[in-house]
């Protein structure tokens, strides 16, 4: 004899795999565990992440089928900024409808086998099929939520979707997602190196002796993010490093600063023209630390694109920032008469 609580639990939630967040809280614990251990079908699987820096993360898409790809992508000293996607869930297109009535048929099956109770709580299970038979031989797909879990709203935003609803081909559901968002997760995906500094003299400056400014092994100065949902559509950013700035963490009255940097900075050459740095005009012994810190940022100008040809669509640039401390010290000098 079952239980009340076997003939309670609603077999109905089965069928809302297609987002498989919160959909399997109303099973039983077995039959929650052997959903989970189900392998995601094949275009669920995420695909990529960008950045995660401390509680700062860029993307980190789920139940998605976008693929991110280019050498933008986050990396071992990469660096974004924080861009936020501003709907964090949206629907993507997914199966088509013999497609769909085999995958909820199987995950129903699995579902009943895990805990044979449900088979009596819900009713006949070709009843709870029929919504997706009904589409059988018509010419759409079902579209299912997806969403941005590096958001601290995406999941909630995505459970308060439907599972899944069938759009007529050649059409976009409301909350379907646009090439405007798709152009949007490439750029939340899209970091850049931390900049490596390197200053001449390094060590130790001295009053009224220009230090040299660049980047040490700055790397490819073109990066890029493309989003793509296959079949579908595309989207690509791209941050050209224009230029570096100095900020040499004091007054004009203490440092002169020169900011004809170019995209990298000028490496120290004997006898050039001194036109990217700091020459400190006071020694840093009355500071607190004794020293001063400096701070250059690498700009990096972003632009996007939806497809082959689409207009250019500019965004804030993303800078890159790094800070050095420089002692600063004053040359002695004996007189001798």
């Amino acid at each position: 004899m079952r239980s009340s609580a076997a003939r309670s639990r609603p077999l109905t939630a089965v069928l809302a795999l297609p987002l498989p967040l919160a959909l399997v809280l109303s099973l039983s614990p077995a039959a929650r565990a052997a959903v989970s251990a189900a392998p995601t079908p094949g275009p669920g699987r995420p695909t990529a992440e960008g950045f995660q820096e401390g509680r700062t993360a860029g993307i980190r898409l789920r139940n998605s089928s976008i693929v991110l790809s280019g050498n933008g992508l986050g990396g071992g000293g990469a660096k974004g900024d924080g861009y936020r996607i501003p709907r964090p869930c949206w629907y993507e297109p997914y199966k088509n409808a013999d497609e769909m009535v085999r995958e909820q048929d199987e995950a129903l099956r699995h579902a009943l086998g895990a805990d044979p109770d449900l088979a009596g709580s819900g009713g006949d299970t070709n009843s709870l099929l029929q919504r997706y038979r009904d589409k059988l031989g018509q010419e759409g797909r079902w579209w299912r939520p997806a969403y941005n879990d590096a958001d601290p709203n995406g999941l909630a935003c995505a459970g308060a979707l439907t599972p899944a609803v069938w759009v007529q081909n050649g059409q976009t559901p409301p909350a379907g997602i646009t090439p405007e968002e798709l152009l949007q997760i490439a750029r939340a995906a899209l970091t850049v190196p931390e900049p490596k500094l390197k200053l001449s003299p390094d060590a130790r400056s001295f009053v009224n002796l220009p230090t040299w400014v660049w980047l040490d092994g700055a790397g490819p100065v073109t990066r890029s993010v493309t989003a793509t949902l296959p079949g579908v559509m595309s989207a690509t950013v791209t941050a050209t490093l224009k230029n570096i700035e100095i900020d040499a963490g004091t007054t004009s009255d203490r440092a002169e600063v020169r900011q004809s940097c170019g995209a990298t900075g000028h490496p120290y050459a004997k006898g050039g023209d001194f036109t990217c740095g700091v020459r400190y005009l006071r020694a840093s012994i009355d500071l607190p630390r004794q020293v001063y810190t400096m701070t250059v940022t690498a700009v990096w100008p972003v632009t996007g694109a939806v497809g082959q040809g689409g207009a250019p669509i500019a965004y804030t640039p993303l800078r890159a920032t790094v800070t050095r401390d420089v002692p600063v010290g004053e040359v002695q000098s004996v007189v001798t008469g």
